[in-house]
């Protein structure tokens, strides 16, 4: 096991990757762009995830930044209990040992889920995907190039280039300890990981979030809303993939309306219920298990509702326990809604889209958990630690 090191020792080496991934833009970028070339781009949403830009490495950096100026989440106390007899009890946050994430075509995950899991005080092992694969090694070289420049053991942060057989093997099988797994992507890889783990496992789970338009909207907050919440980014588990529009709300015709022609203007394919399938340039819902799926694609599905009451319902059996927007002027039913409606973020007037460790401020994400055990949505560095029992004594037996 790596020796603990100091909050200064941790910092150090995010700082100094800071300025290596500055420095060394260019390597990165060259890198990615190999991975791009040889990508068959026929899965939109992963080829979004895959693309490094300036703007994403700017966003690494920022991340790390972040990173730096975050208080230290290991050795944090949180209980004290002063016994009758003179035990002095404490319950204070510890590093999980080795955390392994596995995850699908972002390379920004390397910096992010490297970055949380060091200055938490966890080793970290890296599973990225093939198509990410030249991506991912040349930032694992610079992480490896920080951890030396300050005199630390490269094996705090650790790529294993295993092909599917080879990492099925690894779960079943591994060749050091490992303490917690995170899968960071699609159903399939999820299933994979919880079928093949021998420790425990917190689940990135399926978006397929909803934006509910109350009959008190704001009409232009709630086309603003779904339009950022639809387009800005479809590859995000955060974006939107369904809406429910109360059928009391004033000019509702109207509103549906402007409502797809919006749509229409980024190309979305719309599906919608009985009610919104008679609107022109709307395809009537094949069938009820749409409504269960995350599209990470040009795709909304529009439905009519009749009461907060009924929303809560529908959002509680499909979504996926991501994140969920109610849009009203209504304090009341607003409050009501965040406290019914069982997500990990809920909103009121506000886009989904910020369901993100670094919107959140909690300087990245290792992922965002629909599971409630141990943390729910955005999973930072102060979520990436376990608690132990300190208890000082001075012979006392029972």
């Amino acid at each position: 096991m790596n020796k603990i090191l100091t909050i200064s020792q941790r910092n150090a080496v995010l700082k100094s990757m800071s300025k290596l991934i500055d420095k060394k833009r260019g390597v990165i970028l060259d890198a990615n762009k190999i991975d791009i070339e040889a990508f068959a781009k026929n899965d939109k949403a992963m080829y979004d995830r895959l693309i490094v830009d300036d703007t994403k490495i700017d966003e690494m950096i920022a991340s790390l930044n972040q990173l730096v100026n975050q208080k230290d989440p290991v050795g944090k106390e949180l209980f004290h209990f002063k016994h009758e007899n003179g035990l002095d009890i404490y319950n204070k946050t510890a590093s999980f040992g080795t955390v392994m994430i596995i995850y699908e075509s972002r390379p920004d995950v390397t910096i992010e889920a490297g970055g949380i899991a060091f200055k938490s005080g966890n080793k970290i092992l890296l599973k990225g995907g093939k198509e990410a694969i030249n991506s991912n090694l040349a930032i694992v070289d610079l992480w490896h190039n920080a951890l030396e420049k300050n005199n630390i053991s490269k094996s705090w942060v650790e790529y294993l280039n295993y092909n599917r057989q080879e990492t099925q093997d690894f779960l079943k099988n591994p060749t050091q300890k490992i303490d917690l797994i995170i899968p960071r992507g699609g159903e399939k890889l999820i299933a994979f990981v919880k079928t093949n783990a021998t420790c425990p496992v917190i689940v990135s789970g399926r978006g397929n979030n909803f934006v509910y338009v109350h009959r008190n909207a704001d009409i232009e907050k709630a086309l603003d809303i779904i339009i950022n919440a639809k387009v800005a980014k479809i590859s995000a588990c955060n974006a939107l993939d369904k809406v429910l529009i109360d059928t009391n709300l004033p000019d509702f015709e109207n509103f549906v309306k402007k409502l797809i022609n919006k749509l229409k203007e980024y190309n979305v394919e719309i599906l919608g219920d009985v009610v919104i399938s008679e609107f022109d340039g709307v395809s009537l819902i094949s069938n009820e298990n749409i409504w269960y799926e995350e599209f990470l694609d040009y795709k909304i599905v529009i439905g009519t509702i009749n009461s907060i009451e009924e929303t809560i319902s529908i959002i509680n059996k499909f979504s996926g326990g991501h994140s969920a927007t109610i849009i009203t002027t209504n304090e009341k039913a607003a409050k009501l809604f965040m406290e019914s409606v069982d997500s990990a973020a809920v909103y009121h007037n506000a886009s989904s889209r910020f369901t993100d460790g670094f919107q959140f401020g909690l300087g990245g994400e290792l992922a965002i958990s629909t599971d409630k055990l141990h943390q729910r949505g955005p999973i930072g560095l102060q979520h990436l630690v376990t608690n132990k029992w300190h208890v000082y004594g001075n012979g006392q037996i029972r």
